[in-house]
């Protein structure tokens, strides 16, 4: 139970994500994903009782959490640059499928059945009522194979990164400070590569430490320690829920009325997740 409630927390704060995202969607992706992974890990510090020295983790556990944290969104960015935003996002939103079907692959002792395959579809059933019933054009067109195949890569890489992290030798949750901290750098090296400077408002800052204490900050420590501690297939499908509640609260932020896909959505994704967890 206490595994479920630190991943239901992290899955609150990822469906921050979209509203936030809205405000500062003027922002280049890079630079925004650099700064707020950067404002992310200094939640690590009094985790790690102010001692950076608990930020050291063996080289191969930093390159896995450098492989989970900036993967993904360089992944998840690159796939929206070559791709419809609604299609990509659906294709990424496969990450919490991966993760339960692939838990036999990534951990010992651990079987899949039939319940489980059938739930995660009927979740990810649930995610992608939830964002194209929104009135997306779906998969229109037989282009942007490229953005395709990244945002599948990106859904990879979440799902084997929150896999590889109960396969790595022990390491304390503060050290996902160092994760991000890393990623965070690697992100604004992209920035400087591929995007064009622009000079941040007072409100940009406000907005990106907020993003950066919640969605990309907090919500990957909440994560490391619910992943610890429970069981991968059900937390897989718990964050199912991750796009139901993005659109709910992009919906509120934007003052559009919930959809009845929305409702059905929410519908089939908790069905699912009560089931696949029995």
């Amino acid at each position: 139970m206490k595994a479920d409630l630190l991943a239901l927390a992290a899955i609150a704060l990822w469906g921050s994500l979209a509203p936030l995202g809205v405000r500062l969607a003027h922002i280049p992706p890079f630079l925004l994903t650099g700064l707020g992974l950067l404002v992310g890990s200094v939640i690590a510090l009094p985790l790690a009782q102010w001692r950076l020295s608990r930020w050291k983790v063996p080289l191969p556990t930093l390159l896995v959490g450098i492989y989970g944290l900036f993967g993904f969104h360089f992944l998840l960015f690159m796939a929206l640059r070559h791709a419809p935003a609604v299609e990509a996002n659906l294709i990424n939103y496969l990450w919490p499928l991966g993760m339960v079907v692939m838990a036999p692959l990534f951990l010992k002792g651990v079987s899949l059945h039939a319940r489980h395959i059938v739930a995660a579809l009927i979740g990810f059933a649930g995610a992608a009522i939830a964002i194209l019933g929104r009135g997306g054009p779906a998969f229109a067109g037989d282009g942007f194979h490229a953005g395709y195949l990244m945002a599948l890569a990106s859904a990879f890489v979440w799902a084997s990164y929150s896999l590889l992290t109960r396969r790595l030798p022990a390491f304390p949750t503060a050290a996902v400070g160092g994760f991000a901290a890393a990623s965070g750098l690697l992100s604004l090296a992209a920035h400087a590569l591929l995007e064009p400077s622009i000079t941040l408002s007072t409100e940009d800052v406000v907005l990106i430490a907020i993003l950066g204490l919640g969605p990309l900050g907090g919500a990957f420590f909440l994560w490391d320690a619910a992943i610890k501690r429970g069981d991968t297939r059900r937390i897989g499908l718990l964050a199912f829920a991750t796009p139901i509640l993005s659109t709910v609260l992009l919906l509120v932020s934007t003052g559009q009325p919930l959809q009845w896909n929305v409702a059905l959505a929410a519908t089939l994704v908790v069905g699912a997740a009560f089931w696949g967890s029995r």
